[in-house]
């Protein structure tokens, strides 16, 4: 019996030096730390269903990209005896998918020059063009996709199409934009960018509560959109305490 009750402990250890290493290495809530401490391993356990299984989907994205690296090698090829739009558009989007902005832009330039007319392609090309911070570029496809459907992409399109005015400097078409935008705007990188477009133009007050409403929203979010959505939560954070140390030089 005494064997068995130290296996026991020693299996409920190596539980809660997991969790521990876990909670760090993901820089969850600190409370949890005492939790998987003080309750030993039924509390590394419930910080385990709670924290760690609703990470299963990054193994799968692991899967994911070495699966969607295969099928560019095999696309690759394809389109060399058969460059169809739609090769050309699938391929784009396997890069786009990878992160690779530059190569999707490229083989969405391509399809395109196949086959003008896929809002998708044309809205994806925009998309590449914003993670590659170039808005002047991005302008034209976004213009068009939005004079088509203003609600595309639930509002996203025109949020971004609002922020490149800003950075573009068309401080106006961009007050108009958003001012329709931001009615129905719920994406926390709309929020922010908003804020941002707020803060250019100095109205500090409406800047903090466009970039406080992130952090309001993420209270009520599910963990898996908090894990998604991580980036904007940071940049919100971050853009309140600029705010802050502007107005307390003032």
């Amino acid at each position: 019996m005494g064997i068995f009750s130290h296996l026991f402990n020693s299996w409920g250890f190596i539980v809660q030096l997991l969790a521990i290493v876990h909670l760090l290495r993901r820089r969850g809530p600190f409370f949890w730390f005492f939790i998987i401490i003080m309750g030993g391993y039924i509390g590394a356990i419930a910080y385990i269903l709670l924290e760690v299984l609703p990470d299963a989907y990054l193994l799968r994205i692991a899967f994911d990209r070495h699966a969607r690296k295969s099928r560019i090698a095999e696309m690759e090829t394809k389109i060399i005896d058969n460059p169809s739009a739609g090769n050309l558009e699938e391929l784009a989007e396997l890069y786009f998918d990878q992160k690779e902005f530059a190569k999707a832009r490229e083989y969405f330039d391509r399809a395109i020059a196949t086959r003008a007319d896929s809002d998708y392609a044309f809205y994806h090309r925009a998309l590449c063009a914003v993670e590659l911070n170039d808005y002047a570029g991005a302008l034209p496809d976004l213009e068009r996709i939005v004079a088509k459907e203003l609600k595309f992409d639930y509002w996203r399109a025109a949020g971004l199409l609002a922020h490149a005015y800003a950075v573009t400097g068309n401080a106006e078409h961009a007050e108009t934009l958003f001012a329709e935008v931001i009615q129905h705007a719920t994406l926390p990188e709309t929020l922010y960018n908003y804020a941002c477009y707020l803060k250019s133009q100095n109205r500090m007050e409406e800047a903090r509560e466009s970039a406080q409403k992130i952090l309001d929203k993420k209270r009520t979010m599910p963990r898996y959109v908090q894990r998604r959505e991580e980036k904007w939560f940071g940049k919100a954070k971050s853009l309140l305490k600029e705010l802050k140390q502007a107005q307390a030089a003032k």
